[in-house]
């Protein structure tokens, strides 16, 4: 026995020290990758910056460090950063090494905002006088708008998948019919008619008042789209609607025919083109300069401490309670505005959220120190995606705020919502639940029963006084009347070019607008960056933090549902947490993707 003892202690022992040493081991792995990626890739003197957005993901901050989880599964698609993307094309502009852009948009990888400020910058680059050509395959509505600022555009000539440029849509999903199968009871408490983060829950199809904000704000971002791709390609206004209400766009002869590209060409006759255009005699002279090792080796990364910073700030993600390092922690950002503010050699901040809303109280600890913060200093908003419901809570009260056209913004409503799984509990899983407390309210927050008509109209009134609050906080913001604010709130989402009539937002521009904007106002007047050490905030993970996170979460299991009918309700309730110090949300119900 004692021998059988040992032996099995000894197994133990060899087997926590292989663990040991091979979770160092992959340390070292991932450091070595680390390590590598870092290096400065070497460019040719000369040549054509190729921009393929298939082989490049483009994000909101840029990280130094690689993207581990990519590594381990091969891809090759490198993240670029919004901004230092900008920054590079402005480089690019002036490099006499880089001979035009070849711009392949298929297999783009960007969010609306992304496209939308890339866009802009490559016609900036349009503006140095060097050419900019576009190739697609298969373009689709976000691919072509992005082509169709090139000079030329240019389609495959070879068959197979055409256009795919349908205008933009959404789809809402509406779960009330499975949960009642499932017997949840989901007890939604809300003020403003279009706040509807949690309609899907008690509600098979979209109430009017949804249907009608949805309809509209996709009509507003299809107006922005539609009408730049118009006025890039010299087309009638309302024109591309026509073409794609009566689904004429079915080939690349019918694009061209109407005027969305200007040649079909065949792979052999593009190389042709482009060794004209780089001034070689074949292709095989013309040297690429892939887009994002140009990042990497251009846009050199500002040092933080030095004098004459100007802090980009970015709130990408979910608004929560808990401090989750891939989310808008409120505790965390708090304390990183607080840090903002001390720091002398920061002289402004520009804010950049690109968050659909999360936890109220989360929210206000941001938006408190967002006040302390500019106090001391200017703080300039710059909107990306979304800056929705506690997105526009944060940052509503920033010196200035600079919107996207195609940016969600306002939802100015909260909502608290409490499923009762009692029903779940009893007849589909069969299990017996008793309440014992010291009052008969203790068990209000246990989703195991339905809340009384005492405890519903408590979180009425919580709900109401924190909606109060909010508008009274956009009024002060904006310098608006409290009246009028509620008349554009109610939870309704606007576009970025509505919230600009409306007064959610100062103006329209991107990052660097915003960013060339604090420059100005530090200067009175000047708007030359060069002058300033623009740096980035949050810092990246480090390798070992980077390695720690993904090591803690090889056993989360992401839906403890998968694959049992619950697995839709899990789906379903992944953005809110039932933290009774957290129980009323400022969240918007949706998020866009445009292919």
């Amino acid at each position: 026995m004692k021998d059988f003892v040992k032996m099995t202690l000894a197994v133990i022992c060899g087997l926590f020290l292989m663990g040991i040493i091979g979770f160092f081991l992959m340390i070292g792995f991932f450091g070595s990758l680390a390590a590598g990626s870092s290096s400065t890739p070497v460019l040719p003197r000369e040549g054509v910056l190729k921009m393929d957005m298939s082989k490049i993901a483009l994000v909101e901050q840029a990280s130094t460090q690689p993207d581990f989880a990519a590594l381990l599964q091969g891809s090759m698609v490198k993240p670029v950063g919004l901004y230092d993307a900008v920054r590079a094309l402005n480089i690019a502009a002036a490099d006499p090494g880089v001979k035009l852009i070849y711009l392949k948009t298929d297999g783009l990888n960007a969010g609306i905002a992304g496209m939308e400020e890339l866009r802009v910058a490559i016609s900036n680059f349009r503006q140095s006088g060097k050419a900019v050509v576009a190739y697609m395959e298969s373009p689709t509505t976000g691919s072509y708008y992005l082509a169709s600022v090139a000079d030329k555009v240019i389609m495959s000539s070879a068959g197979g998948a055409g256009p795919m440029i349908t205008g933009i849509g959404t789809q809402m999903y509406f779960l009330k019919d499975i949960l009642d199968k499932l017997g949840v009871n989901v007890q939604l408490i809300r003020h403003g008619k279009y706040k509807s983060a949690g309609e899907m829950y008690i509600r098979s199809t979209p109430s009017p008042e949804n249907l009608e904000q949805n309809q509209e704000m996709i009509n507003s971002i299809w107006t922005s789209l539609s009408a730049t791709i118009e006025e890039s390609r010299g087309l009638t206004p309302g024109k591309l609607g026509e073409l794609v209400d009566n689904l004429t766009l079915g080939n690349a002869q019918d694009m061209a025919e109407n005027g969305l590209v200007d040649l079909i060409l065949s792979k052999e006759e593009v190389r042709q083109r482009l060794a004209v255009l780089a001034g070689k005699e074949s292709f095989a002279d013309v040297t690429f300069i892939p887009f994002a090792d140009y990042v990497t080796a251009k846009v050199v990364p500002a040092v933080k401490g030095r004098k004459q910073e100007i802090a980009i700030l970015y709130a990408e993600g979910e608004i929560v309670d808990q401090d989750a390092p891939e989310q808008i922690g409120g505790d965390r950002y708090a304390k990183l505005i607080a840090d903002l503010r001390n720091d002398d050699n920061v002289k402004a901040v520009v804010f950049r959220v690109s968050s659909p809303g999360g936890s109220v109280l989360a929210s206000d600890k941001i938006k408190q120190e967002i006040d302390l913060l500019r106090e001391k200093k200017p703080v300039i908003a710059s909107y990306g995606s979304y800056a929705a419901s506690g997105g526009y809570w944060i940052s509503n009260s920033c010196d200035k705020i600079f919107s996207d056209r195609t940016t969600l913004t306002g939802s100015i409503g909260v909502f608290s919502m409490i499923p009762d799984l009692s029903k779940t509990a009893k007849d589909l899983l069969h299990v017996g639940v008793t309440a014992v407390g010291s009052s008969k309210h203790s068990d209000m927050m246990g989703m195991m029963r339905p809340l009384d008509a005492q405890e519903t109209a408590y979180m009425q009134e919580s709900v109401e006084e924190i909606y109060s609050q909010f508008v009274s906080t956009v009024a002060s913001g904006r310098d608006l009347e409290p009246d009028y604010v509620d008349s554009i709130a109610q939870g309704r989402v606007w576009s970025g070019a509505d919230a600009l009539s409306i007064g959610l937002v100062d103006s329209i521009g991107t990052l660097e607008d915003a960013v060339k904007y604090a420059a100005m106002v530090l200067t009175e007047g000047d708007a030359d960056l060069s002058a300033w050490n623009v740096t980035s905030y949050p810092a990246p993970p480090s390798p070992m933090e980077t390695v720690l996170a993904m090591v803690g979460g090889l056993n989360d299991d992401p839906d403890v549902f998968a694959g049992t009918p619950l697995q839709a309700v899990g789906q379903a309730f992944r953005h809110f947490s039932y933290n009774p110090a957290d129980r009323v949300w400022a969240r918007m119900p949706y998020e866009y993707v445009i292919q």
